[in-house]
């Protein structure tokens, strides 16, 4: 996304030119196709694929992980699976997307440059929706645990991705069903010259990411209390040594699943409330100053949230961790770090373990 040539639709709005006489797609057309109007920012180029080829990285590795290993193939990883791929999909459609829109490309067609920014809005709402599912299934898996086995079988989890994902379509695609500023004969393909304000804040900000945001936030202070109340619960318990540590085991198992997660959800809103508060500052304050450099800055922030999801599966979750390790060892490093060999290396990856992390519970 990006703001450049706002300042164009500003000015031809204010010579008077209304809705009707903006000019025909085939003026959009003449004009771009003979008219290109910004070059390539350096920096804010090489962040992008930098983003890109991480998070596409990153993620295929958790796919990969859950594909190979049948143990893995639970409700909560294919929830997560679900997540990693609108992350790849970020790196791999989004991302790209986001740099032709920076030096207003496709020039030469309006609805396909529609098209490609609504991209960026769909993944966007994957993202949202795909958390949002992994919440209700920590929710059912502690509060209700007795109900988890009828509640969550893989046919409701497939049926709660596929929701995810046609809730995210169907919200990302209504700019080209319309909801769109009309038209400019003489502007290239930018985010703002193309998507309305009033879209960006009260319907995908207000309405389709912060009450999501909030729900979740909801939720996992109703999982923490729960689990604070069980174990408060069971230290005032008189029952038998090993039975009342089997069971303050699990409910802390829990806790550690429901914190990973919760971290991602976090790092989520601390990636993308920023930008969103930039199209608020653009809405109610249009006449405002926000360099491009930062409005740049905020973009490659939204982008880094695909990149450091897979990293906190990878040192939260036992279960990656002991993938990563594995792949580890069967890598070649001798040229890259001297004296340690393949088994020296692993040893230092295990010494650096966290002790915390979590194994599989229900779900995981």
């Amino acid at each position: 996304m990006t703001w450049k040539h706002e300042d164009l639709r500003r000015e031809t709005k204010q010579r008077g030119i209304s809705s009707s006489s903006m000019g025909t797609s085939a003026d959009f057309v003449r004009s771009n196709c003979t008219n290109p109007s910004s070059s390539i920012n350096v920096g804010y180029f090489i962040a992008e694929v930098l983003m890109a080829f991480l998070a596409v990285f990153g993620n295929v590795f958790i796919c990969f992980v859950v594909a190979r290993n049948k143990k893995l193939r639970t409700a909560t990883n294919y929830l997560l699976v679900s997540l990693a791929v609108a992350d790849i999909l970020v790196g791999a459609v989004a991302i790209p997307c986001a740099l032709l829109t920076d030096i207003g490309l496709p020039w030469c067609s309006y609805y396909l440059c529609v098209l490609m920014l609504c991209t960026l809005l769909v993944l966007t709402q994957a993202s949202i929706f795909g958390m949002f599912t992994i919440a209700v299934e920590r929710y059912i898996a502690i509060l209700r645990p007795f109900r988890y086995s009828v509640l969550v079988t893989p046919r409701n989890t497939g049926l709660a991705i596929a929701v995810a994902w046609a809730l995210a379509v169907a919200i990302g695609l209504v700019p080209l069903m319309g909801w769109r500023e009309a038209q400019i004969a003489e502007g290239g393909c930018f985010f703002n010259s193309v998507i309305d304000e009033s879209y960006m804040v009260y319907f995908n900000f207000l309405g389709c990411t912060l009450l999501p945001l909030l729900a979740m936030f909801v939720i996992y202070s109703k999982i923490f209390f729960e689990v604070k109340r069980q174990i408060r619960r069971i230290a005032e318990r008189h029952i038998g040594i090993s039975a009342e540590e089997k069971r303050r085991k699990i409910i802390c198992q829990e806790l550690q699943t429901a914190m990973s997660l919760f971290i991602v959800l976090f790092c989520f809103t601390l990636s993308w409330i920023p930008i969103h508060i930039l199209h608020c500052i653009k809405l109610y304050c249009p006449h405002c100053n926000v360099t491009t450099s930062v409005m740049l800055t905020m973009v490659i922030l939204s982008h880094f949230n695909s990149v450091i999801n897979p990293i906190i599966y990878v040192f939260r979750i036992k279960s990656f961790w002991e993938a990563f390790k594995e792949a580890s060892s069967c890598i070649p490093y001798p040229a890259l770090f001297g004296k340690y060999s393949n088994t020296n290396l692993t040893v230092m990856i295990k010494a650096e373990s966290f002790r915390n992390q979590n194994n599989a519970l229900p779900g995981l």
